[in-house]
């Protein structure tokens, strides 16, 4: 059995189930449909993978290196971020407006979630951090800390569609008028004080 395969599989769920601009934009979607939802987490899935890949070939460590692109690529996190937020509120003033038709005016979900992933440049740094620590010394790194990045994106996949799922079976009750704009107010609000966050840790760091 091998323990450390365990141990960073249970570590991994966590980082990747935990609440953020990854949960509240498949949220965000999947209330649109469960289509959308489902094809929002794809496009996380690929930019874990981009962020595994990078950790993996070490490009990553060029972020730490250089302040000044880390702070870019957080400045961009946080701004797209910040505008998917404001774009949901926004939508609340229109509230005669069908789901599909305030979906056929946004970003395709695919972008969506894959944007609002690979921009965190943080993940880079997680995973860049994380892999290592689960490779046997010496063992073969590369063949090891491929599985390691693909079992992040198969959690990734998992999860997020498990979110979906739910969001679907509650579907009747979410998309009610009242419902469905309180947890789209939520999920806005969410966003958009992640994206201020993302914008402001640079400037005042």
């Amino acid at each position: 059995m091998d323990v450390q395969l365990i141990a960073f599989t249970g570590i991994a769920a966590g980082l990747v189930a935990m609440p953020g601009a990854d949960f509240a934009v498949v949220v965000r979607n999947a209330l649109v449909s469960r289509r959308a939802g489902a094809v929002c987490g794809l496009g996380i899935a690929g930019g874990l993978l981009v962020h595994t890949t990078l950790a993996v070939a070490g490009v990553a460590a060029v972020l730490v290196a250089v302040p000044a692109l880390f702070r870019a690529l957080q400045l961009l996190g946080g701004a797209y971020v910040l505008q998917l937020g404001v774009r949901t509120l926004w939508s609340l003033r229109g509230s005669a407006e069908a789901p599909e038709e305030t979906a056929a005016k946004a970003a395709h979900p695919l972008r969506q979630g894959f944007v609002t992933n690979v921009l965190n440049p943080k993940a880079s740094l997680t995973f860049l951090s994380l892999l290592p620590q689960f490779v046997p010394a010496g063992g073969h790194a590369l063949p090891r800390t491929l599985l390691l990045a693909l079992i992040v994106c198969v959690l990734a996949l998992v999860w997020f569609q498990v979110v979906v799922l739910l969001v679907d079976r509650l579907g009747r009750w979410l998309r009610r008028p009242r419902a469905a704009r309180g947890l789209q107010a939520v999920t806005g609000v969410a966003l958009t004080v992640l994206g201020a966050a993302l914008l402001l840790e640079p400037l005042l760091s």
